[in-house]
């Protein structure tokens, strides 16, 4: 019988520096920090029935969206763990209105910025459902002291590194840093991530299309072409698609990126812009869909190349295989142009 020999994430990421003798090690150390957190919240989440911790906190977030606790302690505890690793100088979360600058004796060495959503689906936290953390990395821009907006106000073009932490039936940690995606699960025995999903790539056939069809009637005309062509049938391109859809982002993206589909969420005519956040959602999965030999659009542009002009800036979302992403594109142009300019 032969054994595989375990790689830990520690391990993988310190094998890569090695590869890239300008590396300095902040980056490891960064990914690091954002590993600790997450553990310290997937135990929080794996318990969150047991103690006081499920439900509201009483509070709305800047997107006018009420707070569970479990969105409160997520956000306190990535920000705890970025502060004290020192190699972050600012943060811009999904529950703050504003910047998270750090202007301590650490500000000066940091050299990256992180959008983050502490915790995405939190809504489907009663039902037991799947959710998850998304990030995305950049390297400042300004020179000294805390991080400012400038910093953080940057397009997906300028990605270091992006990733997530899904909590579900096993807890992962997927991220890329430019050199295609890994996927590392959390062996809760010994509290290590461990290398499980190397090298992750998009399937070749991919049959699976997620989106919320409830809204169907405000969805453009464009994306209800795109559902009925799914659901025609036609066994030369292995339609009709199988319908999927879980309600939190990070869980839908992940399904699809294993078992191959496309992610949808459009924007509609009571909100043009949809309602996922650019800088903190979008960027990152389209980053890492890239990556997986995938596409990212908002319809009509490459997710990575729209300028942020806000931090919690929304835009329409298109993400999975080139081919169903490209079909999108298509048909959002000749039956919603309009769109194009909202």
């Amino acid at each position: 019988m032969t054994t595989r020999r375990i790689k830990t994430l520690t391990q993988f990421i310190v094998e890569r520096q090695s590869q890239y003798p300008q590396a300095k090690g902040a980056l490891t150390r960064l990914l690091n920090d954002l590993a600790t957190a997450a553990k310290i919240v997937n135990r929080e989440i794996n318990a969150a029935g047991l103690v006081d911790i499920l439900g509201y906190e009483g509070t709305d977030n800047i997107q006018g969206e009420s707070q569970k606790k479990l969105d409160v302690y997520a956000n306190e505890r990535f920000i705890e763990a970025l502060k004290g690793g020192g190699e972050c100088c600012a943060i811009a979360s999904e529950e703050n209105e504003k910047i998270i600058s750090f202007q301590n004796e650490f500000s000066e060495r940091g050299k990256y910025v992180i959008a983050i959503d502490p915790l995405d689906g939190s809504s489907n936290i009663e039902a037991n459902v799947s959710i998850g953390t998304v990030f995305s990395i950049y390297r400042r821009i300004s020179e000294a002291g805390g991080g400012t907006l400038e910093d953080l106000l940057q397009p997906g073009v300028n990605l270091v590194a992006a990733g997530y932490i899904i909590y579900g039936s096993s807890t992962m940690l997927v991220y890329s840093t430019g050199k295609g995606v890994n996927g590392f699960t959390l062996d809760p025995s010994v509290g290590i991530f461990c290398l499980s999903h190397p090298d992750m790539r998009y399937p070749e056939n991919s049959q699976i299309y997620s989106i919320n069809e409830g809204n169907y009637i405000y969805f453009p005309e464009g994306i209800k072409q795109y559902i009925k062509y799914c659901q025609e049938d036609d066994s030369s391109t292995l339609r009709p698609y199988t319908s999927r859809y879980i309600g939190s982002m990070v869980a839908d993206f992940h399904r699809n990126l294993i078992k191959g589909g496309i992610f949808l969420y459009p924007g509609t005519t009571k909100h043009p812009k949809g309602k996922l956040r650019l800088l903190y959602e979008n960027n990152p999965v389209a980053f890492l869909a890239e990556q997986a030999g995938g596409k990212s659009s908002d319809g009509f542009r490459r997710t990575l190349e729209i300028e942020p002009k806000t931090l919690h800036q929304r835009s329409p979302l298109y993400i999975g295989p080139k081919a169903m992403v490209e079909k999108v594109e298509a048909l959002m142009r000749e039956f919603s142009p309009e769109f194009e300019k909202q």
